[in-house]
């Protein structure tokens, strides 16, 4: 197996990350109110820019690779729209007029980049678009039904859809519409009529367990979530289906569509999980790391070092309940992907609580699963 490319290895964990365009510059959240941005320089990464506008914990960012714009959100209620001034290579933030009472949670833009949605535990997400007239960007609330904290969200191809999952254990399909903004979306398998705050879904897993992500598949007739009860549920609106994949591990956090059969899921388990599948039934193949098992930490000074690196990072030693032979040594709090398509993701990213940044090869994991197509 080719090894994961540690693109960052920094001492404090990351909360979220998103890469600019062409992959030279990425954004990262180090669990503080800040939002740092590294440049490749040569084999290496460089610390270039501190963005320091918020005032707590910044809980999530994205980059718009089109118009070169990041959006970040965090516990102080807020939202900044950063723009590069090419001139001094300094970012100027623009307040974003959320109107939540609680924290945001995560953020997210639209497909073409003239909109993007804040999670918030105010029971609502924040549906966010600029306001020439006032020179601001502004928001419309989706609400109704919402119970709880919302966690995580994903946009439909058609820009006008949302999946978000929440805290009360529901994963929904709302219709994020602006007049003026958007242009009328062909009928799909969610709906036809799609006015602001249309409800096109609701679902739960078996267990009723918290909901920590989800996302629409590459063609957008498919949701896939994940829930605190450490199954993938995937729901097919065409056929009006619910397949549901329960597993014997921990908790996952963030997934991502690498085909419209495959799945990676990452989270309290150190190491991403491949799932493939379709209407018929989906499968858990394996951890992506998993071969590593075989390879790593062979002989007497593998076998040391490794040992040595346990007792560092957890307090313990080496042995066969605390040796995780695994890239990430902590919760991966986001994957992301890296290079490809939409529709076929051939690279991708992950990072996690343990500070690490970590670029991944699919075409590995046909490798390691023989005969899988993915």
């Amino acid at each position: 197996m080719a090894q994961p490319d540690i693109l960052l290895s920094i001492n404090v964990p990351i909360t979220a990350h998103a890469f600019n365009a062409d992959r030279t510059q990425v954004a990262l959240c180090p669990n503080n109110n800040e939002v740092h941005i590294y440049e490749k320089q040569g084999k290496s990464w460089q610390l270039i820019n501190v963005l320091g506008e918020h005032d707590k914990l910044v809980t999530g960012i994205d980059w718009a690779p089109k118009t070169n714009r990041i959006v970040s959100c965090s516990q102080d209620r807020n939202a900044y729209v950063w723009s590069r001034d090419e001139k001094s290579q300094s970012w100027k933030p623009t307040l974003v007029l959320l109107r939540i009472n609680r924290a945001a949670t995560f953020v997210r833009w639209s497909p073409t980049e003239t909109k993007f949605a804040v999670c918030s535990g105010a029971r609502c997400v924040s549906i966010c678009y600029f306001e020439e007239d006032n020179d601001w960007w502004v928001s419309k609330h989706l609400k109704k039904p919402i119970r709880s904290t919302v966690l995580a969200l994903d946009w439909h191809p058609n820009d006008v859809l949302v999946s978000i999952g929440s805290s009360d254990s529901k994963a929904r399909v709302l219709s994020a519409y602006i007049k003026g903004i958007d242009s009328k979306p062909p009928a799909n398998p969610w709906g036809e009529k799609l006015p602001f705050n249309t409800i096109c879904g609701e679902y739960s897993s078996e267990t009723s367990a918290w909901v920590h992500a989800c996302a629409f598949s590459p063609s957008g007739n498919i949701l896939a979530w994940t829930s605190h009860d450490s199954s993938l549920s995937i729901y097919y609106p065409s056929q009006k289906k619910l397949v549901e994949v329960k597993t014997p591990l921990l908790p996952f956090m963030s997934l991502l569509w690498l085909s419209e059969g495959s799945i990676i899921a990452v989270g309290h388990d150190c190491s991403p999980v491949l799932f493939t599948g379709n209407e018929n039934g989906w499968t858990l193949h394996g951890k992506a790391d998993e071969s590593m098992k075989k390879t790593s930490d062979t002989g007497p000074a593998g076998s040391a070092f490794n040992k040595f690196r346990q007792m560092d990072s957890k307090g313990t030693q080496n042995n066969a309940d605390s040796d995780l032979n695994s890239v990430h040594y902590n919760t991966i709090t986001s994957v992301r992907s890296f290079a490809g398509s939409r529709e076929k993701v051939s690279m991708y990213s992950t990072s996690g609580v343990d500070g690490k940044l970590v670029i991944w090869d699919v075409s590995t994991l046909e490798k390691d699963f023989a005969g899988l197509r993915i």
